[in-house]
């Protein structure tokens, strides 16, 4: 289905000893599917557990090798490497949770987003050789000026529900964006909104509120909930390839959405989905998917099976698996085998080695 990779597991896989390394809980979907990777992740937590700090919290299935760590406690914590996931954990937590030996320990910076105060210039906050800069799309790597900081493309990996069957009986589309009404138009709020007054359309995720809002549906249960929906509408103008919409592929849910930023190189039109930079365009397709529910389902078994290839939950753990190895110099457990970029019609190379 994925591809799968030999030696998984909680283990290290022979050869390589778990590594401990230290994050903090920035996105609650993209670390639980992080923690699939077989080490021991040392996740910060504070009291009240705010914004960034939630440690291991959450409606998340954690594995035994993700452990709270509070902040206080860090720098008294035998640790193999640092992955920085935002500028505040760079910027103070670097200098104030850690202690001298850490702060040179092997790190990474996880970049989740494209660059925002300029499309093309904006350079990113480190610039260190020494640390590998990880970036979660090809779109975003292209766009940020990297400096001199290695960097490398590690797209995301999703975990497939089992049991879990399109039915698009729901004649309505889904859009699943957290805190859409205060993000605005980079996410697409106004683009909802037009839509909505011509297409019927459900919200869910944190802040759902409104005549459209259904609130937020945890983690394990969102694959049935969006299952039941004719089509996914993902109305975000600039950002990363959303996990939420990974995750309504391998539902075998069809997506439309705007051809911007990576996934106009994911959804292939009239074999998907559909994408295009027109809003009458993208209401055409849906509602030829709310007519013809065999089109639908047509379309959504294309979206699985691209899921599948390219955003394989295997994939993704041998490629982290490499770029912590590429940093630590430890070598890669024993029976992992880094895939080969996936080519297609909208894909050359896209996976930079790390």
């Amino acid at each position: 289905m994925d591809g799968g990779v030999a030696g998984g597991g909680k283990g290290g896989g022979a050869g390589m000893r778990p590594l401990r390394i230290l994050t903090w809980h920035t996105h609650g979907s993209y670390l639980y599917y992080l923690t699939q990777v077989p080490h021991t992740f040392y996740v910060v937590s504070r009291p009240g557990r705010p914004s960034g700090y939630g440690g291991r919290h959450g409606h998340f299935p954690w594995g035994d090798n993700v452990i709270d760590l509070p902040a206080e406690q860090v720098r008294d914590t035998e640790l193999d490497c640092i992955l920085y996931q935002d500028d505040h954990q760079y910027l103070e937590d670097r200098l104030t949770l850690l202690n001298d030996a850490q702060r040179k320990l092997p790190a990474i910076y996880l970049e989740h987003d494209p660059p925002r105060a300029h499309p093309t210039d904006t350079r990113h906050l480190v610039d260190d050789p020494t640390l590998l800069l990880v970036h979660v799309t090809p779109f975003n790597e292209l766009m940020w000026d990297n400096n001199r900081t290695p960097t490398c493309v590690i797209e995301h990996g999703v975990t497939e529900t089992p049991g879990v069957h399109y039915r698009g009986g729901k004649e309505r589309g889904l859009v699943v964006v957290n805190h859409l009404g205060r993000r605005g138009r980079r996410l697409g709020a106004d683009l909802f909104e037009r839509v909505r007054k011509v297409v019927p359309l459900d919200l869910v995720g944190m802040g759902a509120e409104g005549p459209a809002g259904l609130g937020e549906v945890t983690h394990a249960q969102l694959p049935a909930f969006m299952a039941d929906y004719r089509f996914y509408f993902h109305p975000v103008r600039y950002t990363s390839m959303g996990l939420s919409a990974i995750e309504a592929m391998l539902a075998g849910v069809p997506v439309v959405g705007l051809a911007t930023t990576e996934l106009a190189t994911v959804i292939e039109n009239g074999r998907s989905g559909y994408v295009d930079t027109r809003l009458d365009a993208l209401v055409c397709g849906m509602r030829h998917l709310l007519r013809d529910h065999g089109l639908a389902r047509r379309l959504g078994q294309g979206a699985r099976a691209r899921a599948r290839a390219r955003f394989g939950i295997g994939r993704f753990v041998a490629d982290w698996q490499a770029a912590l190895a590429r940093v630590t110099g430890a070598p890669m457990p024993h029976g992992f085998v880094r895939q080969a970029p996936i080519a297609g019609p909208h894909l050359s190379q896209r996976s930079t080695p790390c």
